[in-house]
């Protein structure tokens, strides 16, 4: 507790008893049970109050589902990766997107022959310039 092990506490309990004195020692005795009692109180309030407003008990809650040291990046990236993806396509999509999507949904189709979609580059014509956008910059 505190970073304080057992002779320390002891040495520490030894220095409070002199100083407050054998006449103030009950007080102060009942003062930190009567502290002790208090927040056990606002716990266990705080507990009814998360209960109410989540709806949940909180004994009841699997923790350790929520734990960081269990996600592996590795694993969260290549389950990512591996998802199927069949979102539609909206119509005002480019064409190269849409031939990218269309040739992931074919392979998506035919699981048994895993393959990558084939890059589509769209090229302009000689002389035309690329689209600007002036709010982009």
């Amino acid at each position: 507790m505190f970073g304080i092990n057992g002779p320390e506490f002891f040495l520490l309990l030894i220095i409070g008893v002199l100083v407050i004195g054998p006449q103030r020692l009950p007080e102060y005795t009942q003062k930190l049970a009567n502290l002790v009692k208090e927040v056990r109180r606002m716990a266990s309030g705080a507990r009814e109050q998360i209960k109410e407003e989540v709806g949940i008990d909180i004994d009841d809650v699997d923790w350790k589902k929520y734990d960081p040291r269990q996600y592996d990046p590795r694993r969260i990236i290549k389950e990512a990766l591996l998802d199927d993806d069949t979102k539609p396509i909206s119509s005002g999509a480019p064409a190269a997107v849409a031939a990218v999507a269309g040739a992931a949904a074919v392979g998506a189709a035919d699981e048994s022959a895993p393959s990558r979609p084939e890059r589509v580059v769209q090229s302009l014509p000689p002389g035309e310039a690329a689209p600007f956008d002036t709010e982009a910059t």
